[in-house]
């Protein structure tokens, strides 16, 4: 399947990016156009085996616009966006790609407004920020020597892979933008660099808890620590159990594990770091936006809905503002008695941030009781479906929305912010029945349930063990995006993009199949 690419509407072959990581210990492959054999160097130490990505493109959008004086257009998103396979960066001393973003940014950090259940975010210091290349083992988990990374765009959406065979972890984020790409190109810019500086303030703080420990006894810091702890007591039975941040416990996920007070602030510090670092990134953007305002009005309507998960040893964080999901498929143990014949069932692990999640409704309702129209025509202010995103200034600040004219602006803004920058945390534990997990943009399921697209991607894997479930996954959804519509596949893709949102969104999905059998792993974008 390596060679396999999909029809875009021009008739060409296109895989944006591929990577593999055979079964062999002592070998590893980057996939461009061909397989590369590389001598393998590193422990395999994660707990998936394969990671397929595909995306689809609906809107007709421009290419990122000059915000941030351009940087990150030219500067940062090419780094990113391999169009033929994963990337290996190897060590370098190179600046941060936050260092290259304008000293009035980096004078901005500073100007926080984290949610109340968040303390605010230290103050950054540029000196301290590191590429994702460059920082040295022992300064947090996410630090690696080498790591391989991917992205691109489809249409107003983004999608980011970050995997490090040395540390064993896998970064995955999708970013689905809205009024413009902006916003999500900004996310796809910067994010991963504010988790990075995050997990680093939380391992300096963590090595500050760690009484009577000195760097020889942790040679790796607290983060190695919590890790092998945590993995060691993991091979015989995994532990499971769903945390989430609201809660007050980690269901299960301490039973078998030797350090449990260790493990634990690991795992509640890195919800925190994940928190801190939208909220750091959601200030940035703002501060960008008023910046340059003046010349682009429209800057104050974009937003992007953020979900991100990140897999290290057996825990599976995940974090998302707004539609997208994350959708697990496990095997449900209480089948496991008939033969040998278990159920596969889909359990979200996101929480929907809409008007039509009652919760959801609700608390916005609450949050503005002087305010009789805050939903209105079954959007918030008439204007956003989605209650919790990036960006999307003109219904979180007055001056924002001041900038806009005439039917554009939200009158009677009363009470803002309308849309909260609160991310829903969830932390997963991997256990032996977990098969795979589905990450998708919302335009995934406007056509398929959660346990559609479970049995679908389950089926496929059962009769191409080898192949690629997302593109899979991709091509059935354009198949009944285009009877929907009562047209063939061939007139629905006939369609340019712009038009063809009548019919369905960008699409994008990723698919991580959990277990360390065999490592392949292989996306392709359709535009």
């Amino acid at each position: 399947m390596l060679g396999e690419g999909t029809v875009n509407p021009d008739g060409e072959f296109k895989i944006s990016f591929g990577y593999q990581c055979n079964a062999h210990k002592g070998c590893s492959c980057l996939v461009p156009n061909e397989i590369e054999n590389l001598p393998g160097k590193f422990p395999r130490n994660s707990s998936f085996s394969r990671l397929s990505g595909a995306a689809l493109s609906a809107n007709a959008t421009l290419a990122n616009t000059n915000i941030c004086n351009g940087v990150i257009r030219e500067e940062i998103l090419p780094s990113w966006d391999s169009p033929n396979s994963f990337r290996r960066i190897p060590s370098s001393p190179s600046l941060s790609r936050l260092d290259v973003l304008s000293s009035s940014l980096q004078s901005s950090m500073s100007n926080l407004s984290c949610s109340p259940a968040t303390p605010s975010p230290p103050e950054y210091d540029s000196s301290s920020l590191r590429s994702m290349s460059s920082p040295s083992r022992n300064e947090g988990f996410l630090n690696a020597m080498e790591v391989q990374v991917a992205g691109g765009a489809a249409g107003e959406d983004r999608v980011q892979a970050v995997c490090s065979e040395e540390n064993g972890w896998l970064f995955c984020a999708i970013f689905d933008g809205f009024n413009g790409r902006d916003a999500a190109d900004f996310l796809a810019g910067t994010l991963y660099e504010n988790i990075i500086h995050q997990t680093n303030l939380l391992d300096c703080e963590l090595k500050k808890d760690v009484t009577g420990a000195s760097n020889d006894f942790y040679p790796h810091g607290p983060f190695q620590y919590a890790f092998e702890g945590a993995r060691n007591s993991q091979v015989e039975k995994p532990p499971e159990g769903t945390f989430n941040k609201k809660n007050s416990s980690i269901d299960n996920s301490t039973k078998n594990d030797p350090f449990p007070d260790s493990s634990d602030s690991f795992r509640h510090g890195m919800l925190d770091s994940l928190q801190r670092a939208v909220s750091q990134a959601e200030n940035d953007f703002l501060y960008m936006v008023e910046q340059e305002m003046e010349d682009r009005p429209d800057l104050v309507s974009v937003g992007s809905c953020v979900l991100v998960g990140l897999l290290h040893g057996m825990d599976l964080y995940t974090l998302n503002l707004g539609d997208s999901r994350a959708v697990l498929a496990t095997y449900d143990e209480e089948d496991s008695e008939m033969k040998g014949c278990r159920r596969l069932k889909a359990i979200q692990l996101t929480d929907c941030h809409t008007v039509d999640n009652e919760l959801e409704r609700t608390r916005v309702l609450s949050d503005h009781p002087d305010d009789p129209a805050v939903i209105a025509g079954g959007k918030v202010k008439g204007k956003l479906k989605v209650t919790r995103a990036l960006g999307v200034g003109y219904l979180k600040k007055k001056n924002l929305n001041d900038a806009l004219m005439g039917i554009l602006r939200v009158r009677n803004l009363i009470s803002p912010p309308y849309i909260s920058i609160e991310p829903s945390l969830n932390l997963h534990r991997i256990s032996k029945s977990d098969h795979f997990v589905i990450v998708g943009s919302d335009g995934l399921f406007d056509f398929f349930s959660n346990e559609e697209a479970v049995k679908l991607v389950h089926s496929y894997i059962l009769s191409n063990p080898n192949g690629d479930p997302a593109k899979f996954l991709l091509e059935q959804l354009v198949g009944r995006a285009a009877e929907c519509a009562g047209f063939s596949l061939e007139e629905l893709m006939s369609i340019p993009a712009g038009r063809r949102r009548k019919y369905h969104d960008d699409v994008t999905l990723i698919v991580i199949i959990l277990g360390a059998n065999q490592r392949t792993s292989k996306a392709s974008t359709w535009v």
